[in-house]
């Protein structure tokens, strides 16, 4: 019964220096004046209140909706295209993104200046 005992005490006083190790090891990785950037710690982006998800040049962005990020890290849309679903789209003439992301015009209706059957 003492040696049961004797190893609980043991394993536990194991534990409690494992997990204080641990802590300290958090700790000292934080600095309260240098920024935490999602290049030394990826799991900021996914905070609440993130941007995005994804992490761009220490920045955390959407590459689904980011114009300087669309579908990728550095790819950017054109001058008049909107980044939509991870593509970059011309919303003034694009059926499936007319005016602006996913807004469909009617089977058989063009796109033109954003609007759906513009000249109609």
């Amino acid at each position: 019964m003492k040696n049961t005992c004797l190893f609980s005490f043991i394993l536990c006083a194991m534990l409690f220096m494992a997990l204080a190790t641990a802590q300290q090891r958090v700790i000292l990785q934080y600095n309260p004046r240098v920024p935490m950037t999602c290049d030394k710690f990826p799991r900021v982006c996914r905070a609440k209140g993130s941007p995005g998800p994804d992490c761009c040049r220490r920045q955390c962005v959407n590459v689904i909706n980011d114009g300087l990020n669309c579908g990728e890290c550095g790819r950017r849309c054109r001058f008049g295209e909107l980044c939509c679903g991870g593509n970059c789209v011309n919303v003034m003439y694009d059926h499936k993104n007319c005016g602006s992301c996913k807004k469909r015009c009617l089977k058989g209706a063009s796109c033109r200046y954003g609007m759906c059957d513009y000249s109609s």
